[in-house]
């Protein structure tokens, strides 16, 4: 009977060993498998953190070209608006410089009349110096595109007309320019300068009152 327990206990401590074993080989392989979660966990963490600093990168790589791409643009336009601006000023001198030198054609002639008069050469001499004066300033603003606004005898259009007087008259139609103080011009078909006129209107209607005793 001593030697069946003997023989149970052996049994016992053997199954107790081999538990124990089990048990710490269990641990050991929980250990082993949490040590393998959080390797892989770090490794996840490090290869989210390497995806967000690339990203970083690649972001400012970005903004770097946006910027050196827009100081571009912004030379490329300061460069642009001083060669339109030296280019706008070259007009204006070439446009300046055709229009005195017209003028001084017409300078010229009156020129050659203001000696006729200093002369004292006929008035037929001088008045053909004033006309020759006149056609060349004619000549002149007609190629700048400037016209003048006949009116005179037509009807009132207060579009390029300016009335300084109004007279009452039978002779014509109400509204109708009698007279042009001072002429009106257009530049390439829009208003420069009105002109000035006197404009017809009807005569006030006399009435008479009967008296009655």
């Amino acid at each position: 009977m001593k030697n069946k327990e003997t023989q149970e206990e052996k049994i016992e401590k053997k199954a107790e060993k081999l538990a124990e074993e089990k048990i710490e080989e269990a641990k050991e392989n929980f250990e082993e498998t949490e040590q393998k979660v959080e390797d892989v966990a770090r490794e996840e963490k490090l290869s989210e953190l390497d995806i967000l600093k690339q990203s970083l990168e690649e972001k400012q790589k970005q903004a770097d070209e946006y910027k050196a791409e827009y100081l571009r643009s912004v030379a490329e336009y300061q460069t642009l608006r001083n060669r339109t601006e030296k280019e706008k000023g070259e007009y204006i001198n070439y446009g300046k410089a055709k229009i005195l030198e017209k003028q001084i054609n017409i300078f010229d002639v009156f020129e050659q009349a203001m000696i006729s008069v200093r002369a004292g050469q006929d008035l037929k001499s001088i008045k053909v110096g004033l006309e020759m004066i006149y056609s060349e300033f004619a000549k002149m603003l007609k190629e700048e595109g400037v016209e003048k606004i006949e009116c005179l005898n037509k009807p009132f259009d207060h579009n390029v007309c300016e009335a300084l007087d109004q007279v009452e008259t039978d002779e014509t139609e109400e509204g109708t320019v009698l007279a042009v103080y001072q002429n009106g011009y257009k530049l390439n078909g829009k208003l420069l300068r009105p002109a000035r006129v006197k404009v017809s209107k009807k005569k006030a209607e006399s009435s008479s009152e009967e008296k009655v005793d």
